[in-house]
C-alpha cells in the first residue's frame, strides 16, 4: 500500500472511530446487561406464575379469560392477548382507557389459562431494564435518536473495515497474539490491534445488524403504507366490530399455517396497530431462526373467519432475522455467555482506542520521520520501522 493510500485509509479509521466511539461505548455497557435480560428480569422482577394443578388440566375457552379481564379492567377496553415463553399456563390482556390506546400506556391483567381466575395485574412502568434498552435504542430520542445510533453503528463499520485494511500488512509482521512492551504505548497498541482482530467478525456482526434494528420503524411504517391500505383501506374508519370467538379464530390460523405458534393477537380496534374488522394474530416459527420471524395474520370479525396473511417483504424479514443476531439470544445460555465476552473485548477496544488517541502527541513527539507520522495512528511508524 502506498504512503497516500495509507494515510487516506488512516484517515477514515481515526475519525469514523473518534466520531462514533463515544456511543459505541455507550451501546456496549447498555447492551451487556441486555444480554442476559430474560434472567435479569426472573431475577428481579416478580414474575406471575399460575398455580400447580395436575398435570393436564384442560385450558378454559379463551373468551373465558377475556370475560375476566373485563371484569377485573371495567373502565378499560381489552386490546392485546398474548403469552410469555417463561410463564405457563398464564394469558396476559392488555387495557387501555376507554378509546385511548396511547403507546406504553396499557394496564397488563395476567389470568390463569386454566381456570380464568385473575392471578395479578401491572401498571405501566418503566423498570431499570426498560430504561436500559430505552438508553441502548434512541436514547430516549424517539426514531430521531434511533437514526442516529444507526449512522453511529455504519461508522463503526466502515471504522473497522478500514482499520482491517490499514493494519493487516503489518500485523502479518507480528506473531498473533504479540505484545511488546518497548513502551506502554506499544503494548496498548497491540492489545488494542488483538481484541480488535478477535472481535473483528462480531463487531460487524452487531453494528451492521443494530443498524439495520434502528430501520425497523421506519422499514414497518413503509410496509404499512405500501400492503395494509390494499387490505384495511375498505375497513377504516367503521365501527369497531365486537371480536369473533377468539378459540375459533385461532384454530382458522393453525389451519392455514400448521408449523406456526401463535405469540398474540390484538382485538379489532381504531388504532393504527389493528383493524377495526379484524383480528391481527402475530405468528412465529418453531426453529431457532423463525422462532424470530414474526408473521402477522388477519382474520375478519364475523361468522365467516376468513384468514388473509400478507406477505411480508424481504427487508422486514431481514430486520426480524437481524434482532436474534444482534443480541445473541437464539442459541441459550452458552451464546449468551459468549457475545457477553465478546462485549467485554470490545469495550476493551474502544477503551484502548481513547487511550491511544489521547497519547498520541507525546508519541508522535519521539518520532523522527516529521513527513509522515503527523498523518498516521499512533503506533504505525512504529510498524513501519
Amino acid at each position: 500500500m502506498n504512503t497516500r493510500s495509507l494515510r487516506r485509509w488512516t484517515w477514515i479509521h481515526t475519525w469514523t472511530s473518534l466520531i462514533s466511539m463515544v456511543f459505541m461505548l455507550m451501546l456496549c455497557v447498555t447492551g451487556l446487561p441486555l444480554i442476559f435480560h430474560h434472567e435479569i428480569d426472573e431475577l428481579f422482577e416478580q414474575s406471575v406464575k399460575a398455580p400447580d394443578l395436575p398435570a393436564g388440566t384442560a385450558t378454559v375457552p379463551l373468551d373465558r379469560v377475556l370475560d375476566s379481564a373485563r371484569q377485573a379492567r371495567p373502565q378499560d377496553d381489552p386490546l392485546f392477548v398474548f403469552w410469555r415463553d417463561e410463564s405457563p399456563n398464564v394469558t396476559v390482556v392488555a387495557t387501555a382507557t376507554k378509546g385511548v390506546a396511547a403507546p406504553n400506556d396499557f394496564h397488563n391483567v395476567f389470568v390463569d389459562t386454566r381456570t380464568a381466575k385473575i392471578l395479578g395485574e401491572e401498571a405501566p412502568h418503566l423498570d431499570v431494564m426498560h430504561i436500559i434498552l430505552k438508553i441502548h435504542k434512541d436514547m430516549f430520542a424517539g426514531l430521531p435518536g434511533e437514526l442516529f445510533l444507526g449512522l453511529m453503528g455504519l461508522l463503526l463499520v466502515l471504522s473497522i473495515i478500514s482499520g482491517v485494511v490499514v493494519y493487516a500488512p503489518f500485523m502479518r509482521r507480528i506473531e498473533f497474539g504479540t505484545i511488546r512492551r518497548t513502551s506502554k504505548k506499544l503494548a496498548w497498541l497491540d492489545l488494542h490491534n488483538l481484541a480488535g482482530m478477535v472481535t473483528v467478525v462480531w463487531l460487524l456482526v452487531v453494528g451492521f445488524t443494530g443498524t439495520l434494528n434502528t430501520l425497523s420503524q421506519p422499514a414497518f411504517d413503509l410496509w404499512r403504507m405500501q400492503q395494509l391500505p390494499k387490505l384495511l383501506g375498505p375497513y377504516q374508519g367503521m365501527a369497531v366490530a365486537a371480536p369473533p370467538p377468539l378459540d375459533a379464530a385461532l384454530a382458522a390460523v393453525k389451519a392455514r399455517l400448521p408449523d406456526a405458534t401463535v405469540t398474540s393477537l390484538t382485538l379489532p380496534t381504531s388504532g393504527r396497530f389493528g383493524s377495526p374488522q379484524h383480528l391481527v394474530v402475530w405468528t412465529k416459527g418453531d426453529t431457532p431462526i423463525t422462532s424470530k420471524l414474526f408473521t402477522p395474520t388477519l382474520v375478519s370479525a364475523d361468522a365467516a373467519l376468513d384468514v388473509t396473511v400478507p406477505d411480508m417483504p424481504w427487508y422486514l424479514q431481514t430486520i426480524q432475522v437481524s434482532r436474534p443476531l444482534h443480541f445473541g439470544d437464539y442459541g441459550g445460555l452458552p451464546l449468551k455467555i459468549l457475545w457477553a465476552l465478546l462485549d467485554i473485548l470490545a469495550i476493551a477496544v474502544l477503551v484502548s482506542g481513547v487511550y491511544l488517541w489521547f497519547a498520541r502527541k507525546k508519541y508522535f513527539a519521539g518520532r523522527s520521520n516529521a513527513a509522515v507520522q503527523p498523518q498516521l495512528h499512533p503506533g504505525l511508524h512504529e510498524k513501519a520501522t
